[in-house]
């Protein structure tokens, strides 16, 4: 089961690295800043299930180091241009968006708090590690 869960947050992370590519190509200027929330507040940490749950494949938390190469960090994808609370929480909510082989679901609850914690990730002037 854990070994289904590490392929599927894998192979979540394609289509969400293929759409901010399509948002991002060709500009220069950093992310803007989205919605009230920019910085970490000192009451606002991950959840406690998305280590359980994305963190296998996706850095959750500070020091931001993905277990998964291939599956970015929160911050990285926090940080991408466009990418609101809203539109992160209508894309966790797609079923289609998630690899086959995943075996389990994120309620309307956990697809919120997810989303209202990684848009605390943002930074202006961020720049992705390479």
């Amino acid at each position: 089961m854990t070994l289904n869960l590490l392929r599927a947050f894998a192979i979540l992370a394609a289509p969400l690295l293929a759409l901010s590519a399509c948002q991002s190509a060709g500009t220069d200027n950093p992310p803007p800043m989205v919605g009230k929330r920019t910085a970490p507040s000192a009451d606002m940490q991950a959840p406690a299930f998305v280590q359980g749950a994305c963190g296998g494949c996706h850095a959750a938390e500070p020091p931001f180091l993905s277990p998964n190469p291939q599956a970015p960090s929160f911050a990285a994808i926090a940080n991408r241009r466009g990418l609101s609370e809203a539109s992160l929480a209508d894309w966790l909510a797609e079923a289609h968006n998630y690899p086959e082989d995943m075996d389990f679901t994120l309620t309307v609850a956990q697809i919120n708090q997810i989303a209202r914690y990684m848009v605390t990730l943002r930074r202006a002037g961020y720049v992705p590690d390479e």
